[in-house]
């Protein structure tokens, strides 16, 4: 499995992962019933600690989008939609208060804070 790793990205490396897999989940590209790599693999395949992708698998976990099995390893759970949509919108409100919160002290208005928001929604197209 290739999850990209920018270790110089403002995100730590845990959190990276955890968005990789996350979207990989919700787009279906990793349906109900699939296995991920052990936390082991997964640590050796992008030369990361084992400390970091199981936490990356246990906020997996706690978002409810897999299950960890003793003993058989992490697989996807099946995605009710309204579930689904509900999580997008817990995180896109995470994200819209970090973006208010850094740009104050930034003097960024709102109307550039709506410009640069309008700008990253129309790129993600």
């Amino acid at each position: 499995m290739h999850i990209p790793i920018d270790a110089s990205a403002p995100e730590p490396i845990y959190e990276q992962i955890r968005a990789h897999l996350t979207e990989a989940i919700l787009r279906g590209d990793l349906g109900a019933g699939t296995a991920l790599p052990s936390i082991r693999v997964l640590a050796r395949d992008l030369r990361v600690s084992v400390i970091t992708t199981t936490r990356a698998y246990n906020e997996l976990v706690a978002d409810g989008l897999v299950d960890a099995v003793r003993g058989k390893g992490v697989f996807v759970r099946a995605q009710q939609p309204e579930a689904v949509c509900a999580r997008a919108h817990e995180r896109v409100d995470a994200a819209l208060a970090e973006a208010v919160r850094a740009s104050r002290p930034a003097g960024i208005t709102l109307e550039e804070l709506h410009d640069r928001l309008h700008r990253r929604f129309e790129e993600g197209r």
